[in-house]
Protein backbone atom coordinates (compact mmCIF):
# COMPACT_ATOMS: atom_id res chain seq x y z
CA UNK A 1 0.00 0.00 0.00
CA UNK A 2 2.74 2.37 0.73
CA UNK A 3 4.52 1.65 -2.47
CA UNK A 4 1.42 2.51 -4.40
CA UNK A 5 0.54 5.57 -2.46
CA UNK A 6 4.16 6.71 -3.02
CA UNK A 7 4.32 5.77 -6.68
CA UNK A 8 0.92 8.31 -7.20
CA UNK A 9 2.86 10.98 -5.15
CA UNK A 10 5.96 11.03 -7.74
CA UNK A 11 3.86 10.89 -10.53
CA UNK A 12 1.57 13.88 -9.64
CA UNK A 13 5.21 15.53 -8.67
CA UNK A 14 6.32 14.74 -12.06
CA UNK A 15 3.47 15.70 -13.98
CA UNK A 16 3.73 19.26 -12.62
CA UNK A 17 7.48 18.99 -12.87
CA UNK A 18 7.01 18.44 -17.06
CA UNK A 19 4.21 20.88 -17.15
CA UNK A 20 6.46 23.54 -15.40
CA UNK A 21 8.88 23.00 -18.08
CA UNK A 22 6.32 23.22 -20.59
CA UNK A 23 5.11 26.38 -19.52
CA UNK A 24 8.57 27.74 -19.24
CA UNK A 25 9.42 27.46 -22.65
CA UNK A 26 6.83 28.42 -23.53
CA UNK A 27 6.85 31.88 -22.10
CA UNK A 28 10.66 32.02 -23.06
CA UNK A 29 9.32 31.45 -26.43
CA UNK A 30 6.80 34.68 -26.33
CA UNK A 31 9.54 37.02 -24.66
CA UNK A 32 11.71 36.07 -27.58
CA UNK A 33 8.89 37.06 -30.18
CA UNK A 34 8.27 40.45 -28.40
CA UNK A 35 11.76 41.00 -28.51
CA UNK A 36 12.02 40.15 -32.90
CA UNK A 37 8.95 42.51 -33.21
CA UNK A 38 10.67 45.12 -31.11
CA UNK A 39 13.71 44.94 -33.30
CA UNK A 40 11.65 45.01 -36.49
CA UNK A 41 10.19 48.16 -34.84
CA UNK A 42 13.49 49.41 -34.40
CA UNK A 43 14.94 48.84 -37.49
CA UNK A 44 11.38 50.65 -39.47
CA UNK A 45 12.20 53.58 -36.91
CA UNK A 46 15.89 54.13 -38.13
CA UNK A 47 14.33 54.44 -41.76
CA UNK A 48 13.50 57.89 -43.64
CA UNK A 49 9.72 58.11 -43.35
CA UNK A 50 9.19 58.55 -46.56
CA UNK A 51 10.30 54.96 -47.25
CA UNK A 52 8.83 53.03 -44.74
CA UNK A 53 5.31 52.27 -46.22
CA UNK A 54 7.06 51.50 -49.96
CA UNK A 55 9.64 49.48 -47.69
CA UNK A 56 6.22 47.44 -45.79
CA UNK A 57 4.93 46.71 -48.98
CA UNK A 58 7.67 45.72 -51.02
CA UNK A 59 7.91 43.30 -47.93
CA UNK A 60 11.28 44.75 -46.86
CA UNK A 61 10.03 43.53 -42.94
CA UNK A 62 8.29 40.29 -43.84
CA UNK A 63 10.95 37.81 -42.67
CA UNK A 64 11.29 34.23 -42.37
CA UNK A 65 12.76 32.01 -40.17
CA UNK A 66 16.15 32.09 -41.58
CA UNK A 67 16.07 35.93 -42.12
CA UNK A 68 15.43 36.26 -38.26
CA UNK A 69 18.95 34.15 -37.97
CA UNK A 70 21.12 36.35 -40.38
CA UNK A 71 19.28 39.19 -38.58
CA UNK A 72 21.62 37.95 -35.55
CA UNK A 73 18.58 36.37 -33.60
CA UNK A 74 17.63 33.12 -32.57
CA UNK A 75 14.80 32.26 -34.69
CA UNK A 76 11.92 30.42 -32.86
CA UNK A 77 9.99 27.16 -34.04
CA UNK A 78 8.68 28.20 -37.82
CA UNK A 79 8.69 32.14 -36.87
CA UNK A 80 8.00 34.39 -39.38
CA UNK A 81 7.53 38.24 -39.11
CA UNK A 82 5.22 40.31 -41.10
CA UNK A 83 4.84 44.23 -41.06
CA UNK A 84 1.50 46.15 -42.25
CA UNK A 85 0.70 49.48 -42.49
CA UNK A 86 -2.47 51.75 -42.90
CA UNK A 87 -2.60 55.29 -43.20
CA UNK A 88 -0.07 57.93 -44.14
CA UNK A 89 0.85 60.80 -41.55
CA UNK A 90 0.67 59.05 -38.70
CA UNK A 91 1.27 55.85 -40.29
CA UNK A 92 0.07 52.92 -38.33
CA UNK A 93 2.38 50.11 -38.09
CA UNK A 94 1.54 46.19 -37.04
CA UNK A 95 4.38 44.07 -36.54
CA UNK A 96 2.78 40.43 -36.12
CA UNK A 97 5.37 37.08 -35.16
CA UNK A 98 3.98 33.72 -35.67
CA UNK A 99 6.04 30.60 -34.50
CA UNK A 100 5.06 27.18 -33.47
CA UNK A 101 4.97 26.34 -29.68
CA UNK A 102 6.04 23.26 -27.52
CA UNK A 103 4.05 20.88 -28.77
CA UNK A 104 3.52 22.17 -32.50
CA UNK A 105 0.58 24.93 -31.50
CA UNK A 106 0.60 27.84 -34.24
CA UNK A 107 0.95 30.98 -31.69
CA UNK A 108 1.14 34.86 -32.47
CA UNK A 109 1.95 38.14 -31.10
CA UNK A 110 1.11 41.36 -32.78
CA UNK A 111 3.06 44.40 -31.68
CA UNK A 112 1.59 47.95 -32.88
CA UNK A 113 2.68 51.93 -32.90
CA UNK A 114 2.31 54.91 -34.87
CA UNK A 115 4.78 57.38 -36.69
CA UNK A 116 5.00 59.97 -38.14
CA UNK A 117 7.08 62.37 -40.37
Amino acid sequence: MTVAILGYALSVVLAGYANNVALDEASRNLSSAVSHAEFVLEDIRNTSFGSVAGNITSGNWNWNTSTVTTKGLTALNSESIAAASSGTNPLDITVTVTWNDVHGRSRSRVIKTTISG
